[in-house]
């Protein structure tokens, strides 16, 4: 008989969508004191507001849909070893 499964803190619903609340809370209150710290930019778009939260989440997509495409290049049939 297999003992019983010891339940964690996230295995809760309530749990994961506490913790999910939260992390999106403290998201949106960085992009709003984004708005209020002075930039010291070496280019004038630097100092946009929420300019790195904009372009570190188009890097990010970037570079998902490029894996994307590269695995097709790379991607081997299953009895490529055998």
């Amino acid at each position: 008989m297999k003992p019983p499964k010891e339940l964690t803190f996230l295995d809760s619903a309530k749990n994961r969508w506490r913790v999910q609340k939260y992390f999106y809370m403290s998201l949106i209150v960085l992009l709003i004191v984004d708005f209020f710290i002075h930039k010291h930019g070496h280019f004038s778009w630097e100092t946009a507001p929420c300019f790195f939260a904009v372009y570190g989440f188009i890097a990010c997509v970037s570079l998902i849909f490029i894996a994307k495409l590269l695995r097709r290049l790379v991607k081997r049939g299953e009895d490529y070893y055998d």
